[in-house]
């Protein structure tokens, strides 16, 4: 973000800056191979069921050896691992009844071998399963606890990042939210999708920062664009709602360990009846626009300031219009996608995949997404990712407006119109 906030500035100063074009022949996706990711996955099916038996397992193979082995060996002494491991994933009872059935094995031991040491060992069978006992209570309560927190965090999320319609009107919508910590349900990383009296308006933005003090902000941004998108006109004034409201929170919540909060945001606005698409880019990654096999990296005509900087940089708002005909699809996504680094520390080349995939429905097309970023990045992902795949509903045996008969992009073709800034 620190580097996209200084090509702003240069791109300022410099002036209008030039919608770099693409040319996409169509190509064969090719099939790889996905890598091992590092992160840990969680078990599901027969590799948790196995991993709940393991302490039976370990039990009979210890009774086995201590019945076919030597005595000399004394492998029964092993037995109080048993019940130890049953804390890790077993409820109280069945830890104790383990506990009980392993003393029940050691006595049987010494009726075969009266030198076994069978008190001592009896002894540890029945410390282990007492300490073991109260572990798997401990453990149940934290993963009550957890439960409950999770639940809290979910409910935050659908606060945050509520469900989007799948569709509203004739616009298709798809969202993928990814967060960097496994753990983590909501980050600073915020989009939203609204019908309104003037048209679908979207939003897709990224918020400086981690943590807490980042949520906060994605969701004052957020809410202020939930109520601004219904009363102004024009996406200018939407910003300006955006920017009172980001102020507001910023002096009400200083950020300590940030000299400055800002956040990138990038508003879409598709009329009623479709046809075309108005962006307003206030600093964030260029979207990416896809028709009848060709993307093009849609980058503002006049760079507009990020939330929170206009005093800094200006307050002058620029509007891009362009075509959006039925099957055109439009990608919004935040610098996660694009940062998203391989283990040869190259960026993850989002405009050369987007050329692979063809004509594909928004959800597959973030399924893949998905596969491909964990994939590239073996699982390590350093940054939030938020994703908008927005597509207008193809209408058959009708004539797309503003089709271009070349395979080149122009102004004319595209319906990309200057912009003269506020």
């Amino acid at each position: 973000m620190q580097g996209r906030l200084r090509r702003l500035t240069r791109a300022r100063a410099a002036g209008p800056a030039t919608v770099r074009c693409v040319l996409c022949p169509d190509i064969v996706p090719s099939v790889i191979r996905p890598r091992r990711s590092s992160r840990r996955r969680p078990l599901h099916g027969g590799q948790w069921d196995a991993a709940l038996l393991s302490p039976v397992i370990v039990t009979v193979l210890i009774t086995a050896l201590a019945f076919s082995t030597p005595r000399e060996f004394a492998f029964s002494r092993l037995l109080p691992a048993a019940p130890a491991l049953a804390a890790a994933m077993w409820p109280v009872l069945p830890t104790v009844l383990l506990g009980t059935f392993c003393l029940l094995i050691m006595i049987g031991l010494s009726f075969a071998y009266t030198d076994l040491g069978t008190p001592y060992t009896a002894a540890a069978i029945i410390a282990v399963t007492l300490a073991a006992a109260y572990a798997s209570h401990v453990r149940l309560q934290r993963e009550k606890t957890l439960l409950h927190v999770r639940l809290v965090a979910d409910a935050a999320q659908k606060v945050l990042l509520r469900p989007l319609p799948h569709r509203i009107e004739d616009v298709e919508i798809e969202a993928l939210y990814l967060a960097a910590q496994e753990q983590a349900r909501i980050g600073g990383d915020f989009y939203e999708a609204v019908g309104t009296p003037f048209g679908v308006r979207l939003l897709i933005g990224d918020v400086r920062g981690k943590g807490l003090s980042a949520v906060g902000t994605a969701s004052a941004v957020t809410n202020s664009f939930r109520e601004a998108v219904y009363d102004e006109p024009d996406l200018r004034g939407v910003v300006h709602r955006l920017e009172a409201s980001i102020s507001r929170h910023s002096s009400a919540f200083p950020a300590l360990d940030l000299p400055e909060r800002f956040a990138t945001a990038l508003i879409a606005e598709i009329p009623h009846g479709g046809g075309r698409v108005r962006i307003l880019n206030c600093g964030h990654p260029p979207p990416l626009l896809v028709r009848r096999g060709q993307i093009r990296v849609v980058e503002p005509t006049i760079a507009s300031p990020p939330l929170n900087l206009a005093s800094l940089i200006g307050d002058h708002y620029c509007v891009d219009t362009l075509v959006f005909a039925p099957g055109d699809q439009l990608l919004l996504y935040t610098d996660g996608v694009t940062e998203a680094r391989g283990r040869d520390g190259e960026f993850f080349p989002l405009p050369q995949w987007m050329r692979q995939q063809g004509p594909t429905p928004p959800r597959d097309l973030l399924d893949r997404l998905h596969r491909a970023l964990v994939r590239y990045s073996d699982g390590r992902l350093d940054d939030d990712i938020a994703v908008l795949a927005v597509r207008c509903a193809t209408v058959q045996a009708r004539e797309q407006p503003g089709r271009a008969s070349g395979k080149q992009w122009s102004d004319s073709q595209t319906g990309n119109r200057p912009c003269s800034p506020e």
